[in-house]
């Protein structure tokens, strides 16, 4: 621990005070009155929206409903029932026996991975718990957190999106040939769905056109490979393609939902996840039988693992570019940015020892996500920004995509018994990265609330003054 702080401090610019860091309990708060009934009605809306920006970006249920409930107590309403659902918020609070109770709901329209939003939600909840704010002054605050506009310009994001895809193909073994072609093509992925979106097609469908536009290039590099006198492997576009598909699926949260008692979020989201992946793989395996039938050359396979710990500089600096460019896609702000990258630096040096050691891809997997989560938790704290971002941007170099791939291209091919040890060893590993993370970050907070409650019983402990007679 003493050895991180000097690199975290680094890699965070400068450190803030965060509500991790107080060590004096905060001045007790003048609870409402129960019977206005305008005050309780501002409050209970201040607490669903701020449950309703957090559960959008990828929280889970139980996280969300402890920052609903926080809100909540904090301004008086100790007293409050919360339901979380996959895609609503319901919170009831009891006034007393003489008073009618209280309740408002809000729904989650649409989810979107914009961890600018996230951070400055998750530092408004800190500034309440320190400050004490006033209700009106909070929601204020979170309006304009909810108006304000992105970070970086629109451009950016295809960008970043684009050089992520670069990095997994470097990530996975392949040239600038291959680097380059891929970048090419997530942009092309991007602006069309950004463009299909504008006019309401369903994500399915546009995941499904992101897998056609994926695997196209692929396809026509490999049928043209003898011609051009190079000799690429083709299916790593496909691969950086799908990883780029899959980063912005909450797996994290719906794993995270099925371990802490959510099973009917957790269900939804895994089947959003699902229907998702499903899209994808149909878009690819569209584009691939529509080459075969106009007699163009289906990019094989090989069934080797890609990583290796001969290029560990590597996919080391492949690994952080994609963590850093994921979070930048994601409108994380600046101070997140290096942190993101020190987490996905860490994930693949971990993930690469400990498959030199024996052990397979799950286990793998699941060690480094589990050290991106710890990882996640002291970071965020200092660098000020939740840890869902450096955790979820820390597994992104992880993602399985190029198993998806071999799975799918087994499929087509009648080798039934492959296709399925592919799929299910993809779905094996990234159960296994949302796992990790969620165990990761129980192990941070574990280890630092005994701390913080030893720190406030100190403070806390009454001083015995001796009288000179």
């Amino acid at each position: 621990m003493p050895l991180l702080s000097p690199v975290v401090a680094l890699l965070a610019g400068h450190r803030q005070a965060t509500a991790d860091t107080i060590t004096t309990a905060p001045a007790p708060v003048r609870p409402i009155d129960l019977a206005d009934d305008a005050r309780v009605a501002e409050v209970l809306e201040l607490a669903v929206r701020v449950g309703e920006v957090v559960l959008a970006s990828g929280i889970s249920v139980i996280d969300t409903t402890t920052q609903v409930r926080f809100i909540a107590e904090t301004y008086g309403l100790s007293r409050c029932h919360i339901d979380v659902t996959y895609d609503a918020i319901r919170i009831w609070a009891d006034r007393g026996e003489m008073l009618p109770p209280a309740s408002t709901m809000r729904v989650v329209h649409h989810r979107s991975l914009d961890f600018t939003r996230l951070a400055a939600v998750d530092r408004l909840t800190r500034r309440i718990r320190r400050e004490l704010v006033p209700p009106e002054e909070a929601r204020a605050t979170l309006d304009a957190i909810v108006t304000r506009e992105h970070p970086y310009p629109r451009w950016t994001a295809t960008v970043a999106w684009s050089l992520m895809a670069a990095a997994v193909a470097a990530l996975l073994g392949g040239g600038v040939i291959i680097g380059a072609i891929s970048f090419v093509a997530t942009a092309a992925i991007d602006r069309t769905n950004r463009v299909l979106n504008r006019y309401g097609l369903p994500f399915f469908f546009q995941h499904m056109v992101g897998g056609a536009i994926a695997a196209t290039p692929a396809i026509l590099l490999s049928t043209f490979a003898d011609q051009l006198g190079v000799r690429l492997d083709p299916t790593l576009i496909i691969a950086a393609g799908i990883t780029v598909l899959l980063s912005g699926l909450q797996l994290v949260g719906a794993v995270q939902d099925a371990i802490t008692g959510a099973p009917i979020t957790a269900s939804a989201r895994m089947l959003e996840v699902m229907m998702m992946t499903g899209g994808i793989i149909a878009g690819i395996a569209l584009a691939l039988r529509v080459g075969e039938i106009a007699g163009a050359t289906v990019p094989p396979i090989e069934m080797t693992s890609g990583r290796g710990a001969i290029d560990l500089p590597v996919q080391v600096v492949a690994g952080a570019v994609t963590a850093l460019t994921f979070a930048l896609a994601c409108y994380a702000e600046r101070r997140a940015l290096a942190a993101a990258a020190f987490g996905g630096a860490t994930g693949i040096i971990c993930y690469l020892l400990v498959q030199e050691a024996g052990f397979g891809p799950v286990v793998s997997s699941g060690v480094a996500a589990t050290l991106v989560g710890l990882a996640g938790g002291l970071l965020a704290r200092r660098a000020l920004t939740p840890p869902l971002v450096v955790a979820v941007a820390g597994i992104t170099p992880l993602l399985p995509g190029l198993k998806v791939y071999r799975g799918l291209y087994a499929l087509l091919n009648d080798e039934l018994l492959i296709g399925a040890n592919q799929l299910l060893a993809a779905f094996g590993v990234g159960c296994a990265l949302a796992a990790g993370v969620t165990l990761g970050e129980w192990f941070d907070r574990t280890v630092r609330r005994p701390r913080i409650l030893r720190s406030l019983g100190t403070l806390r402990r009454p001083t015995i003054r001796r009288r000179t007679l």
